[in-house]
């Protein structure tokens, strides 16, 4: 009944704004979206990647657990200041932001449900990835990734419920525990794997790390890939979304930051309560929006999870390459002060030493 609700309420002259022609072989189009039928080669090429890359998945996730030192670890858990400030950004202000979005640009009711539902989604595990890469705090970030999971199991529904009950019926969005289950297993295993293997090995650990690093940043491209090979057939829609999918991540990793330099956590905190607000976990909201919606509802925003992890990634490299910049300069100032301060301390010793200078020091 709920179903038959949203399609009369989304069908009455909603499709109007957008004229853009869909392909000839589309089996929905209304002018807003399209979706191409199903074929035996996208079937298969699924099956195989996600093999691939869950198997890749669990191997970063392993890797970055061998960055976490368990007594660090323990402590966040101890004094979960820091994961508190990311459970209020997780929760709180992404939530609010996608609300907001949604109102300001006056999009279609079940459009604003899709936005709604990525901003109620828990942090993604690529956010751990650059974490490293951005030198973050990692017993922070697996932390922070490990109980936003969690809780997003009674989070989701409620900020669901707060949220969407202006545009549809909490009831009708299905929320897939099994996944977020999955997810949370997929998570905690192989980051216990590694923190183990760091307690035992530390000298192994680092190299593992390092191998996994740049594994993650190739998975993280490659998801991106090929979510762009398998839902080549929903590209067209409306401008909205698009302009919606690139401010949601931006607005996410910067209200994050100043939220964390706000509660007076250090720098490297900071980025990664950024990273940990941002980056969604898109699959999660993909899975949500198929089990909940219609064929003839999803043709309206059947791309934007796959919009906003595009942007989000973008971002975040931004974000990566604007600290390595900044990282490299920074470091090169501090040795030149340290070059510095030692030839003052050699020269203020000179007397001592019988005026002798070393020739590094003049």
């Amino acid at each position: 009944m709920q179903t038959n609700f949203l399609s009369q309420q989304f069908n009455a002259g909603s499709l109007a704004e957008n004229s853009t022609a869909c392909p000839a072989n589309a089996t929905i189009c209304d002018g807003t979206s399209c979706v191409l039928p199903d074929d035996n080669f996208n079937q298969t090429l699924s099956v195989v990647l996600s093999t691939v890359l869950t198997i890749m998945l669990a191997l970063v996730m392993f890797s970055m657990g061998c960055n976490v030192e368990i007594k660090n670890f323990l402590g966040h858990i101890k004094r979960p200041w820091g994961i508190f400030v990311g459970f209020l950004c997780q929760f709180g202000i992404m939530p609010l932001t996608a609300f907001l979005l949604s109102l300001a640009f006056n999009i279609l009711p079940i459009q604003a449900v899709v936005v709604m539902i990525m901003g109620c989604c828990p942090g993604g595990t690529a956010s751990n990835v650059i974490a490293y890469w951005v030198d973050g705090d990692m017993d922070l970030s697996i932390s922070m990734t490990t109980c936003s999971t969690l809780l997003a199991m009674g989070m989701m529904p409620l900020c669901l419920f707060i949220y969407t009950k202006m545009w549809t019926d909490a009831d009708a969005i299905v929320l897939p525990y099994n996944s977020i289950g999955l997810s949370l297993v997929a998570l905690v295993i192989p980051v216990s794997f590694g923190i183990f293997v760091n307690h035992k090995w530390p000298s192994k650990a680092k190299i593992i790390l390092k191998v996994g690093s740049i594994v993650g940043a190739v998975l993280i491209v490659l998801i991106a890939v090929v979510g762009g090979i398998l839902y080549k057939g929903s590209w067209v829609i409306t401008p909205k979304l698009w302009i919606i999918g690139t401010i949601f991540p931006a607005a996410g990793y910067t209200l994050g930051f100043f939220l964390a330099r706000l509660a007076g956590l250090s720098w490297n905190r900071c980025r990664t309560v950024s990273l940990e607000t941002g980056m969604q976990n898109t699959q999660l909201c993909s899975t949500i929006v198929q089990l909940s919606f219609t064929p003839e509802q999803l043709e309206l925003m059947f791309t934007f999870p796959l919009i906003y992890s595009i942007f989000q990634l973008l971002f975040a490299l931004l974000i990566l390459g604007g600290y390595r910049l900044y990282r490299r300069h920074h470091v090169k100032t501090e040795s030149d002060v340290e070059k510095k301060e030692q030839k003052e301390d050699s020269k203020s010793s000179a007397k001592i030493n019988g005026g002798f200078v070393p020739d590094e020091m003049k």
